[in-house]
Parts: C-alpha cells; structure tokens; sequence
C-alpha cells in the first residue's frame, strides 16, 4: 500500500491559524455561537486571492437570502424541524438559480442560530452580522499572503524550453541520417509540463486582484500551440521514405533551433532564415524518383508547418533577457 508523502502545506497553516484567531476575537467581542465564526473563516480560505473574494461574497449574499427565508418560515409558520427542511427545499434551487449555491453551508450555520434562538430580534441579528465580518474578515486577511512561484514558473519555462530543444535535436539527427532510436518520451513530458505551467501561471493570475492574464500564462499557451504544430509534423518526418540532399538542409536549420530555443521573442531572426531555406530548397534538382518526390513534399510541408510555429511565436511578447538573443528563437 502507497501512502502520499505527509506534509503541512501553506494553506493548511493559514486555515488553522486564521481559524482560530477569528474564534478569539469573536469571543473578546462576546457574541454569542462565537464558535462557528471559526467555521466561517475556514470555508472562505481559498487557493487564490480572488477565488477568496468570490467565496465571500458568495456566502453573504447567500446568507442574506437565508436569513429573509428564516423570517418568512420561522415567524410566519414555527421553528420547527420540518419548517427548517421545507426551507432548505426552497432554499437550495434558490441559490444554484443565483449562482450562489458557494455560500450554501456558512448560510445554514446562520440558519441554525436562529432556529436555536427561536427569537427573531434585532440583537440576535447583529450578532450575526458581527460573526460574519469576524470569519470573512479574517479569511480575507490571512488569504492575502500568497507564496511567490515565480521560481516554480521559471522552472517549468524552462523545462519546456530544453524539451523543445531536445525534439528538435531529435528531428535533425533523423533528417540526417535516419536515426529512428528515439523513443519520444519527451513529447509526453512536454504536455506535462505545459499542464502544470498553465494551472500555476492562472494561480498566479488568480492571486492578483487586478490582473487578468499574466506572460507567462500567455507563454505557455503559446508553447502549447506551437506542441501542436510538433505532434502534427512528426508522423510527416518519421514517414519520409528516403534521406536526401533536402532533408540535410532542412537538419540543418532544424539543427540551429534546437541550439537556440529560449523565452524572447525573437522568431523574426528564424522566419527570416526559413525564407532563405525555402530558396535553397526550390533551387536545389528536383527528385528523379517517385519517393525522393515524396520526401521532398513532405519535407516541404514541414517547412510550412514550421513557419507556422515561428509567427506563434512571433506574437509572443517575450521575456526580458540579460543575454543578447538576437539570434534566439
């Protein structure tokens, strides 16, 4: 039996601590059911900032709209064990119709101090209220502390980069010589990688209250376009029937990518040389035989597919480097 290694994450500690203070201070203020203010609090700690936001205006929207159901059913027929169920039957659609359904159980712990109260009076109201703003408030706080993953971004960046180049490296031993031992394992691992750096880029952009989208968000969906391309132009280079004088000139600017795959936005430089490629390719003889015909198409069509690749990343932004990468792809 595999157990997961244990450990004490970030958020494991802000809910516990935050919890707890919330508690303490409910209780220096004197409120009544001043416990539940540490249940409150533990609902609202989110992975995110912004999802913390949401989480808290969601349960006082919910909660507002519990306690109008509370009066209309507790004073208007009995606080009585059926009632309460006949309010959550009418509650709960109430709250998926207004996208509210988040704050569903923070409003039942309010519904449940007033069924226990049995007296609907303004003082039991604010002391609800307080609760509210003693387990949010501190939910609020507490998630404004985010650990920075930039580091972690910066290393997914560059994982993938150095993946990139070793499929290319890949690409041009086998346009050379036909090398065909490469197992391909780095394509998996670069769509891995490409799923953690995009689920932590949106953290990141979900941990700014002002921010929509961040760069390295928009480059990994970048590389994820440009993956595409890459799966799509391998079964055409695996399948060529021959090795030829075009599949070395293809290696070879194959080859220089691969040596110069990095984070700037310097695909002008590679799209220029593309051109030249395409020169070279058209000026060379054309095949004397059906599947130097072949290969020749379909080394063709990975040029296209290869300009393709490099305006993708032309559209990239690029991040600042302390290198001069003129000449980076």
């Amino acid at each position: 039996m595999n157990l997961r290694r244990y450990r004490i994450g970030y958020r494991t500690i802000k809910t516990a601590v935050g919890a707890s203070i919330a508690m303490l201070i409910a209780m220096f203020l004197n409120l009544d059911y001043y416990s539940s203010a540490f249940i409150l609090t533990v609902l609202c700690i989110q992975p995110t900032k912004r999802k913390s936001v949401r989480a808290v205006y969601s349960r006082i929207i919910a909660s507002i709209i519990g306690v109008g159901f509370a009066f209309v059913f507790f004073e208007g027929i009995a606080y009585h064990p059926l009632v309460f169920g006949l309010i959550l039957i009418l509650f709960i659609p109430t709250l998926v119709s207004l996208r509210f359904q988040d704050g569903f159980v923070s409003s039942v712990v309010i519904l449940l101090h007033l069924f226990d109260s049995k007296n609907f009076s303004w003082p039991l109201l604010w002391n609800e209220a307080q609760l509210m703003v003693v387990g949010f408030g501190v939910a609020l706080i507490v998630n404004m502390y985010m650990p920075d993953i930039g580091k972690d971004l910066k290393k997914y960046r560059l994982e993938l980069e150095i993946l990139y180049s070793k499929i290319f490296h890949e690409i041009a031993l086998y346009l050379r010589d036909g090398d065909s031992s490469w197992n391909g394992k780095e394509i998996v691992q670069v769509s891995e990688v490409i799923e953690k750096g995009k689920a932590l880029a949106y953290n990141d952009v979900e941990n700014h209250l002002n921010r929509r989208q961040n760069l390295h968000y928009l480059y990994f969906e970048m590389r994820e376009q440009q993956f595409e391309i890459i799966e799509r132009v391998l079964p055409k280079i695996t399948a060529l029937p021959v090795i030829s004088s075009h599949s070395h000139l293809v290696a070879d600017f194959v080859e220089d990518l691969a040596n110069h795959v990095h984070s700037g936005n310097t695909a002008h430089h590679f799209i220029s040389k593309l051109d030249e490629v395409k020169e070279e390719f058209a000026a060379m003889p054309l095949p004397t035989d059906h599947e130097k015909f072949l290969a020749m198409a379909a080394l063709y069509q990975f040029i296209e597919e290869m300009e393709q690749y490099l305006r993708i990343k032309r559209k990239f932004v690029g991040f600042n480097t302390k290198k001069k990468t003129a000449t980076r792809e």
